[in-house]
C-alpha cells in the first residue's frame, strides 16, 4: 500500500473549514545588496506579525532539493500532488483558467506576446508587459487570419497583460513538446521538438506548431512592441484525480490570473469568478464560507515584482496584503496555511528552489513563539523543512480529519 493509500484510509468527513493562502513567489534571498532583507523581513506586516504569535512555521521544498518550479508543478504539491508523479502543461492549464473546454487530443500552449529585434531575437520576453486590450486585439488579429494549420483547428484565447492561449484541435496529435521560448533575452526563438523522439502524434504537433510560427509572424511583424510571441507548456490534457476524491473536501479557487484558475480547475475545484483585489478576494471567501470545506486563495503580485527584481515593489506588495488580511480574518478559518508556490528571489529575477516559508495556524497547531512570519523566523519554526506535497496532510490533520492508525 503507498502512502496516498494510507491517508484516504485515514481520512474522516468534518465540518472543518480549510484554507490556503498563497503569496505566489513569497520566498526570496537576504543578501548584502539588499541589506541581509527579505521583502518578508522588511515589509511593515502587523497583522502577520500577530498571527505568527499563534502559529508554526516552517519551509517547503516546493518539488525536489535543487529543483526550480514552475508555477504549475509548485502549486500541484500545495494542492497534495507529487509535482514529479503528476506532470501537468502550462498550456493546458491556462486554457482551463481561460474557461475553454479542452478534448482529448487538444494541445494546448500557453504563450506570451514578445519583442523581435530584425535577426528575430528575443529582446524582451513579455513585449513591455502590454496592456490587456492590446493582448486582446493582437489575439483577434490572428485568429481572423488563421482558423487552421494544416489539418488542426487554431483556437486563440487572449489572457492577461502579454499573455493568451493557443489550443490546437485535429486528429493524432499529443505532448509534451520542447518550449519555443528561449527563457531569456538575447536569444532566436528555438523550434519546438517532441519530448519523447519516439511519439508520431508528438512529431505532427511540432510540425503544426511550426507552421503556426510561419502563418503568424508576418501578420503582426510591424505590430511594436508586440511584433512576436513565445509558447511553452505544450501538452495534451492528462488524467488526473479531482480533490474532492483525494481528500473529501468540496474546494474553491479564489483567484485573479487565469494560470491559477486553471490548476484549480485541473484538480476540480469551484472557480469563484470576480474578484480582482486581495481585499476583494477575501470579501469573496467571506461570502462563501459556508458553500466549501476548503479554499484556494491566489495572489500574484510577490511573485510579479520578484521576477522584476523590484526589491521595494515586492515589499510594498506584500504590505498590501498583509492590510487586507483582517478581512479573512473575520471568518478564521479552522486550519489556515499563508505560503508560496515557491521561491521568486529578487537578486534572481526568476523562480528559484530555495525553499519557500508557510505559516500554519489551527487550534492545535502551537505556538513556536516566534513574533513575526519571515524566512529567518521560518527557520526556526516547529514545522521544519518538508516537501510541499506534504502540507496538505499536516492541514487535514490540523482539522482533525484523519484517524489513528494502527492499534
Amino acid at each position: 500500500m503507498n502512502l496516498d493509500a494510507v491517508y484516504s484510509e485515514l481520512t474522516l468527513k468534518t465540518n472543518a473549514k480549510v484554507a490556503l493562502v498563497v503569496l505566489d513567489g513569497l520566498g526570496d534571498l537576504a543578501t548584502r545588496e539588499q541589506g541581509y532583507m527579505t521583502p518578508l523581513e522588511a515589509a511593515k506586516t502587523p497583522n502577520l506579525d500577530a498571527l505568527s504569535k499563534d502559529s508554526a512555521q516552517g519551509r517547503l521544498i516546493p518539488v525536489a532539493p535543487g529543483i526550480t518550479p514552475g508555477s504549475g508543478p509548485g502549486h500541484l504539491g500545495l494542492f497534495g500532488y507529487d509535482p514529479i508523479e503528476f506532470q501537468v502543461g502550462r498550456g493546458v492549464i491556462e486554457a482551463l483558467g481561460l474557461g475553454l473546454t479542452l478534448n482529448a487530443g487538444d494541445v494546448a500552449a500557453r504563450a506570451n506576446f514578445c519583442t523581435l529585434d530584425a535577426k528575430g531575437i528575443v529582446t524582451d520576453r513579455r513585449a513591455g508587459r502590454i496592456e490587456t486590450p492590446v493582448c486582446e486585439e493582437l489575439c483577434a488579429l490572428l485568429s481572423k487570419k488563421i482558423k487552421k494549420v494544416g489539418d488542426a483547428e487554431v483556437i486563440i484565447k487572449a489572457g492577461k497583460g502579454h499573455r493568451f492561449v493557443v489550443i490546437f484541435r485535429g486528429k493524432g496529435l499529443e505532448g509534451p513538446l520542447t518550449d519555443a521560448d528561449p527563457h531569456r533575452e538575447g536569444l532566436p526563438v528555438p523550434t519546438v521538438e517532441p519530448v519523447d523522439a519516439k511519439s508520431a502524434k508528438a512529431k505532427k504537433a511540432a510540425k503544426l506548431v511550426a507552421e503556426f510560427y510561419k502563418a503568424a509572424l508576418p501578420i503582426i511583424a510591424q505590430k511594436k512592441p508586440a511584433n512576436g510571441f513565445l509558447l511553452r507548456g505544450i501538452a495534451h490534457q492528462p488524467a488526473i484525480p479531482t480533490f474532492e476524491e483525494r481528500y473529501k473536501l468540496r474546494a474553491g479557487c479564489i483567484a485573479v490570473y487565469p494560470m491559477y484558475k486553471g490548476l484549480a480547475q485541473l484538480v476540480g475545484m469551484t472557480k469563484l469568478e470576480g474578484p480582482q483585489t486581495i481585499a476583494e478576494q477575501f470579501e469573496r471567501y467571506v461570502a462563501e464560507y459556508d458553500n466549501y470545506d476548503y479554499f484556494f486563495i491566489h495572489y500574484k503580485y510577490t511573485d510579479m515584482y520578484g521576477e522584476d527584481g523590484n526589491f521595494e515593489a515586492k515589499k510594498k506588495a506584500i504590505e498590501d496584503f498583509d492590510a487586507a488580511l483582517p478581512i479573512l480574518l473575520k471568518k478564521m478559518p479552522d486550519v489556515l496555511a499563508i505560503t508560496g508556490d515557491h521561491s521568486t528571489p529578487c537578486i534572481v529575477k526568476g523562480h528559484s528552489w530555495h525553499p519557500q516559508p508557510v505559516l500554519l495556524h489551527s487550534a492545535i497547531s502551537g505556538s513556536d513563539k516566534l513574533d513575526r512570519f519571515t524566512e529567518t523566523g521560518a527557520n526556526r519554526g516547529s514545522l521544519g523543512i518538508l516537501e510541499a506535497k506534504y502540507l496538505i496532510r499536516l492541514m487535514q490533520a490540523n482539522g482533525r480529519m484523519f484517524d489513528k492508525y494502527g492499534a
